[in-house]
C-alpha cells in the first residue's frame, strides 16, 4: 500500500541536476519543476530539453556543469533557508543501461564529490553494488532508485519509486524525492530495489508474453481478439488473491496441492502446448514452462500445489553457487521419490 506520507510536496530549497532526458527523465525533471525545485538538466544527445527549459529548468554542456550549477543554486539557497542544508546537492541519474549509466558518472567526474546520487537507470542488483562501491572510493553518496509505474504516473501519488542505500542520504534527500510520487526506502543493500524491479518486471513481461501468445493462438483458431477479451479480462481479477496466496506459502515454504497441483498444471500446459504447436505457433516459452513443472512432477512432487515450483527455483539457484544438488522443490519431504521408469 502507498504510504500517504511520501505523496508529493513542494520543497523548493533543494536544487537537483537531472542527468539524461528520454521520457522517464523528462518526467521526473517535469515532476521535480512542478514541485518547485530548480532543476539543471543534462543530456547527452542535445535538444530534449525545450520544454523543460519552457517550464523553468536551466541547461548545462555537460554532465560536471549541471552538478555544479545544481551546487552552486543549493549553496545560494542554503544562506536563506537552514532546510537546504538537510542534505548535499542532489543529482538524479536516468539513462538507458548500466554502461551508459557509468559513462556519465564518470563524465561527472570530480564533481560529484559530496553530492548524493539518485541512480533511476534500470540495472541489476549486483552493478547496484558496484555502483555504491565506487561512489563510496570517489567521495560521493548512491541511493539505488527502482521506478515501478510508468511515466504519466511521475509526480502523482500513484508513481511508486523505491529506493536502497545510503539510509542517511534518503532521509536527506525524502522531501525532494515526495515530488516524484511515493517513495519508499527498501533497505541498506544498494541492490536491493533493482532485485525488487527485477522480480516485478519478471511477473510483467512473462504475463505480457502470454497474452500475446494467447492472442496469436485465439486468432490461428479463428477466434478475435475482441471476442477473446471479456474472458482474458475475467483472469487479472484472479491475481490479488493468487499473489497473496502464493507469497504466503512461499514464505512459509508450505504448498499444499488442495485446489490446483503440480500434475494438473503438467496436463494443462502440455495440452495448450500441443494446441499452439500444432498451428505453427513459438512454443518456447511454454515448453520451458512445462519442462520446469514436468521435472518437480517426476521428482515426485505432482500432488503439491504449482506454488512448490518456487522451491525449485530456489533449489536451482542454492545449487548453482554452492556445487551439484537433487532436483526439486526444496521444502518437500526428502522421502519423496520419482516413480520409476519416468526420465529427469
Amino acid at each position: 500500500m502507498p504510504n500517504q506520507s511520501s505523496f508529493p510536496t513542494p520543497f523548493s530549497d533543494n536544487a537537483v541536476a537531472v542527468l539524461g532526458l528520454g521520457p522517464m527523465g523528462r518526467a521526473l525533471a517535469g515532476a521535480l519543476l512542478a514541485a518547485g525545485h530548480d532543476v539543471t538538466v543534462w543530456n547527452r544527445t542535445p535538444g530534449r530539453d525545450g520544454a523543460l527549459l519552457a517550464q523553468g529548468a536551466r541547461p548545462a554542456e555537460s554532465a560536471a556543469e549541471a552538478v555544479a550549477t545544481a551546487t552552486t543554486t543549493a549553496t545560494a539557497a542554503s544562506a536563506a533557508s537552514s532546510a537546504a542544508a538537510a542534505g548535499s546537492p542532489l543529482v538524479l541519474l536516468c539513462v538507458r543501461d548500466q554502461s551508459a549509466a557509468r559513462a556519465v558518472l564518470d563524465a561527472a567526474g570530480a564533481a560529484l564529490r559530496g553530492r548524493t546520487v539518485v541512480n533511476a537507470t534500470s540495472i541489476t542488483p549486483e552493478d547496484a553494488r558496484a555502483n555504491a562501491a565506487d561512489a563510496r572510493a570517489r567521495g560521493f553518496r548512491l541511493l539505488e532508485a527502482a521506478i515501478l509505474t510508468p511515466t504519466p504516473t511521475i509526480g502523482r501519488p500513484q508513481g511508486t519509486v523505491l529506493l536502497s542505500g545510503d539510509p542517511e542520504a534518503f532521509t536527506a534527500h525524502e522531501p525532494t524525492l515526495r515530488a516524484l510520487g511515493t517513495v519508499r526506502h527498501v533497505g541498506t543493500d544498494p541492490g536491493r530495489a533493482a532485485a525488487f524491479d527485477a522480480a516485478l518486471l519478471d511477473l510483467f513481461w512473462t504475463t505480457v508474453h502470454g497474452l500475446v501468445h494467447a492472442l496469436a493462438l485465439a486468432r490461428a483458431e479463428g477466434i478475435s481478439g475482441t471476442e477473446l477479451t471479456p474472458y482474458a479480462q475475467g483472469l487479472p481479477q484472479l491475481l490479488p488473491p493468487l499473489i497473496e496466496d502464493f507469497a504466503r506459502r512461499a514464505d512459509e515454504r508450505r504448498h499444499p496441492g488442495d485446489h490446483s497441483s503440480l500434475a494438473s498444471a503438467e496436463a494443462g500446459l502440455s495440452h495448450v502446448a500441443h494446441t499452439a504447436r500444432a498451428r505453427g505457433l513459438d512454443t518456447t516459452v511454454l515448453d520451458a514452462a512445462l519442462a520446469v513443472t514436468r521435472r518437480a512432477v517426476e521428482a515426485g512432487h505432482g500432488s503439491d500445489g504449482v506454488s512448490g515450483l518456487v522451491e525449485l527455483f530456489a533449489r536451482q539457484a542454492t545449487a548453482s553457487s554452492t556445487g551439484p544438488a537433487t532436483t526439486g522443490p526444496a521444502a518437500a519431504p526428502s522421502n519423496r521419490r520419482r516413480p520409476a521408469g519416468r526420465p529427469r
